[in-house]
């Protein structure tokens, strides 16, 4: 697939850092609409309960992630030699973790329903299974090399064969109207096949995954790095699913609509991550060699970005009662009226994804920290007073706030201002109307 050159990026390395983006659409597409099918069955109480688990499981997740993805990737492009032991090491530290994250869950939730206004029914297991499917995450690892020796592709091929496995056990579950327990075992389901099918094609190619080992001084490096990030990517999960764990005091109705709306709204948010970790090594060796150029790349990206995002805002604003009626069959009373608020903080989303490559690519992780930690407590804050007066309306104003502040926290910071102010000229198409005077 041959992707369009865009003018500050050379085109032949362009092309090769996103050639395979046509088949990571092509599995994000195909989940996306096993997803819509899944909640359209489910129904608001039963995809509110799903969600909720989901939700909550996913603030531990993130932990267990410990913030290694683009610090492999680094490590391996630094020291190529020392492959297995950045492998091993990170492996074994994600797996230590999720294991103890597995009880930890279990506990909090306990916690969370004993305090919950309206608890509704209990979900324990349901928590415990999408706990321990979060466990097979830690092999994401292997993802990392593939995208540090710019071999994604290998991965979007096992991406791809997992999405149709699992695309075709949901639908056999919803063909045989099972109940959401068997959804959760499903989503158990898919983070085991990914994780094998990972290694499997490392194997594959030439490697043996059970070469790599573990050393202390590595563990000690890498998580000192990326200790900030670990609690950056906490806080990230905090302001994207806080909302539908904190909506549960509302029902679990108030969770499953509001979660349907977000469905859509998130559903193009593989997007920008797919690109901005397509472009990083181009973003990174631009840096070493050529400032200036680096700095053009960025702002072509955040253009770019904007260029992709802010079309779907439009088209889905206006069109979101038609949507809903579609994809839902208008099973989900009031999310019509959500979705043309909630689809606008994917263009923050798209930006924060871009400009959180330029803070690691500085090196300023205690940045990505404070910003996310404030997007977070802004979503909190604004849920505590919003929810209670317009419940998923409420949750939907308090992401839409949350991701801008979020994002544009750089122009608050002096060595960051210059990257706020180009997202701003991004946003507002100044630099796109320039291009276009220009010609």
């Amino acid at each position: 697939m041959k992707l369009p050159a865009i003018k500050g990026f050379d085109e032949e390395a362009f092309n090769k850092y996103l050639k395979n983006t046509g088949w990571l659409m092509f599995g994000r597409i195909l989940s996306m609409i096993v997803g819509f099918v899944v909640a359209r069955f489910l129904g608001p109480i039963s995809f509110g309960d799903l969600s909720f688990a989901d939700a909550f499981t996913a603030i531990a997740a993130a932990v267990g992630a410990l913030g290694l993805d683009t610090f492999v990737i680094r490590e391996i492009i630094n020291d190529p030699s020392k492959k297995n032991e950045i492998l091993g090491t990170s492996l074994f530290l994600r797996l230590g973790v999720n294991l103890l994250l597995i009880p930890t869950s279990i506990g909090l939730y306990l916690l969370f329903h004993k305090l919950s206004d309206k608890p509704g029914e209990p979900l324990t297991y349901v928590v415990a299974l999408l706990s321990f499917a979060a466990f097979f995450k830690s092999f994401n690892v292997i993802d990392s090399y593939f995208q540090s020796q710019v071999e994604s592709k290998y991965v979007v091929q096992v991406q791809n064969i997992c999405v149709i496995a699992s695309a075709i056990v949901k639908i056999i579950l919803v063909l045989l109207k099972l109940p959401v327990i068997w959804f959760a075992w499903a989503l158990v389901f898919d983070g085991f096949i990914l994780a094998l099918g990972l290694i499997i094609r490392y194997q594959l190619k030439g490697f043996k995954i059970f070469e790599w080992h573990f050393k202390k001084e590595r563990a000690k490096s890498l998580l000192k790095q990326s200790a900030p990030l670990i609690l950056s990517a906490v806080m990230v999960s905090i302001y994207m699913k806080i909302d539908q764990v904190m909506l549960k005091t509302e029902g679990s109705e108030a969770v499953g609509i509001y979660s349907a709306v977000a469905k859509i709204s998130e559903a193009w948010y593989f997007i920008p991550v797919a690109i901005v970790t397509s472009v990083f090594p181009a973003l990174i060796h631009a840096r070493k060699t050529d400032h200036s150029r680096y700095i053009k790349r960025l702002q072509n990206l955040y253009d770019l970005l904007v260029g992709i995002s802010l079309p779907v805002a439009l088209v889905i604003t206006f069109s979101s009662s038609l949507i809903i009626n579609i994809i839902y069959n208008n099973r989900f009373p009031g999310a019509e009226n959500m979705l043309p608020i909630h689809i606008w903080s994917g263009i923050f989303v798209f930006l924060g994804s871009a400009s959180s490559q330029f803070l690691l690519a500085e090196g300023f992780t205690k940045i990505s920290f404070y910003r996310t930690a404030f997007g977070a407590i802004t979503n909190i804050a604004l849920n505590f007073w919003l929810i209670p007066l317009y419940a998923g309306v409420g949750a939907s104003i308090a992401t839409l706030i949350a991701c801008f502040v979020s994002t544009f926290y750089l122009l608050l910071i002096p060595k960051t201002r210059g990257q706020g102010i180009m997202m701003l000229k991004s946003l507002f198409l100044v630099t796109a109307f320039q291009k276009i005077f220009k010609r």
